[in-house]
């Protein structure tokens, strides 16, 4: 005698298939587990291009030079920048919008202490240099090998 496929056994049978199909199906999209790869500190840095009071925005050209003069020294081995559009909510309340870079660090965790200085170094220079309120940071533990 055959057995009736109600909905509720039909969804316990399909939960069963995928749960013993997914680490299968997760690994083929390159996420399988690896070893190896040393521990990592990664940065990444938010820096807005608005100015106080409708100045100029900051330029690509302004932020290269910036980037070249004042990050590279410190992380010559490497790093990216991404330009975007941002928002946020200035000291007055205000939600600005606007185009935006974030710049990511990655560093041994070993140079964690001197780099992060030299983050702090760059964050207020930019602030400074182009009237900004705030640059944004997120620092996260990484393992990365190259």
């Amino acid at each position: 005698m055959r057995k009736h496929l109600t909905p509720a056994r039909a969804a316990r049978t399909a939960a069963g298939v995928l749960l013993a199909a997914a680490p299968t199906a997760y690994a083929g999209f390159g996420h399988e587990a690896r070893e190896g790869g040393d521990p990592y500190v990664e940065t990444h840095l938010f820096f807005g291009t608005a100015r106080p009071g409708g100045g100029p925005a900051v330029t690509d050209r302004q932020f290269t030079a910036f980037v070249d003069q004042e990050v590279t020294p410190g992380f010559p081995d490497g790093l990216t920048v991404q330009a975007g559009r941002g928002q946020w909510r200035d000291a007055s309340g205000t939600i600005e919008k606007e185009r935006s870079y974030e710049l990511i660090l990655l560093y041994p965790v070993d140079r964690e202490e001197e780099s992060g200085r030299r983050i702090e170094e760059i964050r207020h220079i930019y602030r400074t240099a182009f009237g900004q309120e705030a640059v944004g940071r997120v620092d996260e533990r990484a393992q990365a090998d190259f």
